[in-house]
């Protein structure tokens, strides 16, 4: 059972997912638009992936999922990569959306992080 608290991390986790998959959709849309699209080849490949994954995790914290928690992780782990990726670049789409990967990549974390610890301590109990 979800304590309150673990709620409000899923609701902001879940809300961090929308928000960075919105990011990378807008990113990836106006990178195609850039004169120098074969530069931005691997920030439009992670945008797309990024995006899918943020959506799918969403999707699977809506639906009560029983893995949900490993798809916040591998969502955390793409969320940076693509962050990382996006922040190289000076263009103001990369920028907002290297900063709604890194808000979503911490959220997915923190989560995952608070249902570890809360399985362990119904398994000492």
């Amino acid at each position: 059972m979800m304590n309150a608290a673990m709620n409000e991390e899923m609701k902001a986790c879940y809300e961090a997912c929308i928000a960075c998959a919105q990011a990378c959709n807008e990113c990836f849309d106006a990178c195609l638009k850039e004169d120098d699209v074969d530069m931005l080849r691997d920030c439009i490949r992670l945008d797309r992936e990024c995006a899918d994954l943020c959506a799918f995790a969403a999707q699977s914290m809506a639906a009560s999922s029983s893995y949900f928690a490993e798809l916040c992780m591998i969502c955390a782990e793409v969320c940076q990569h693509c962050g990382e990726v996006c922040a190289r670049h000076e263009h103001e789409h990369c920028k907002r959306c290297a900063e709604a990967c890194f808000k979503c990549a911490e959220a997915c974390m923190s989560m995952v992080k608070r249902m570890s610890m809360q399985q362990r301590t119904h398994a000492e109990a």
